[in-house]
């Protein structure tokens, strides 16, 4: 390597290390590719508001829905990689990956990820008429029953979607999918008796578990959530290895300089760990995560991975 280029590497490397000392210096943005309101929103916001005060600087919450979260998502990966554009991504993210024909831009190679903020795990639910009274007799009924019983989503390829095609794969069972527009009137047939059974994030959930006229039989995570205590998870009753979360973390274009990601990585990380944000979280039925960027850069590909299989093992066709 010539003088004159390494000089001018050391002096890139000393301009971004003392970016990273004065970021940030002006507001920061940060993409949420869902409608306000929903975990998403609420997560992105709760953050944003621990970073103004941590930082110094305004964190701004925008959100940007449709396409499948496409069009905030690829707002990102076109937007200058100053550290002052940031996507809050999820598992939808990965389940584009699989299950759509085309995406415009690569998940792991346009976006650099920052952390994992939160798990919130896809439960199963019954209509209390079902005579089920836990995981292992629902799947005993189904087996008696192919392609007689129904469970809603929100959607096509959401992650409640991706979540009961892996149970019917890994239980070896045959139901119906019925696909609504949104959870709420998915939960609303399900009360009124329309379908048998949906999947569906917690919080939704809650008041209706409470007052009988649903029954939550198992939840997608490795260990129990607080907000749900009684109900088991779908390991702890056979289905080994069943695991289906939604997540969000941070991400940003991916030549964002390496210094402020990790310093977004350590302030975020501080703000997760914190005791007031685990609290409000787990009420909403989210668990606070954490780790390295390349904690997190595993996890999508782990994700990625997953729904692929999934998409597969349902024969699905890209959409």
């Amino acid at each position: 390597m010539q003088y004159k280029q390494l000089l001018a590497m050391i002096s890139l490397l000393g301009v971004t290390a003392v970016q990273a000392q004065s970021y940030p210096a002006k507001s920061v943005r940060i993409i949420v590719p869902f409608a306000a309101g929903g975990n998403t929103d609420f997560t992105a916001r709760t953050i944003a508001a621990k970073l103004t005060e941590a930082l110094g600087q305004q964190f701004l919450v925008d959100n940007r829905p449709g396409a499948s979260t496409n069009i905030g998502s690829d707002m990102i990966v076109k937007a200058a990689p100053d550290g002052y554009n940031i996507l809050l991504g999820g598992a939808a993210n990965a389940i584009n990956v699989a299950a759509l024909a085309k995406v415009p831009f690569d998940l792991q190679s346009d976006l650099a990820p920052i952390i994992l903020c939160v798990k919130g795990a896809n439960v199963l639910s019954i209509h209390p008429s079902l005579p089920a009274k836990n995981l292992k007799e629902l799947i005993a009924l189904a087996k008696t029953k192919p392609g007689q019983l129904n469970y809603g989503t929100s959607g096509v390829a959401s992650s409640n979607h991706m979540a009961g095609e892996l149970f019917t794969s890994m239980a070896s069972l045959k139901l119906n999918h019925v696909p609504y527009k949104g959870n709420a009137p998915a939960l609303t047939d399900l009360i009124g008796g329309h379908v048998e059974m949906i999947i569906s994030g917690v919080p939704a959930l809650i008041p209706h578990i409470k007052s009988g006229r649903i029954r939550s039989v198992a939840i997608g995570s490795p260990k129990r959530f607080a907000a749900i205590p009684d109900v088991p998870t779908f390991d702890e009753q056979g289905l080994k290895g069943y695991e289906a979360s939604t997540w969000f973390g941070f991400m940003a274009p991916i030549k964002t300089s390496r210094d402020i990601i990790l310093k977004l990585n350590a302030e975020t990380a501080k703000i997760l760990a914190s005791k007031d944000i685990r609290e409000r979280y787990q009420v909403e039925g989210l668990e606070p995560q954490g780790g390295s960027p390349e904690d997190f850069a595993k996890f999508i590909g782990s994700e990625i991975a997953l729904y692929q299989r999934v998409v597969k093992a349902a024969s699905l066709p890209k959409l």
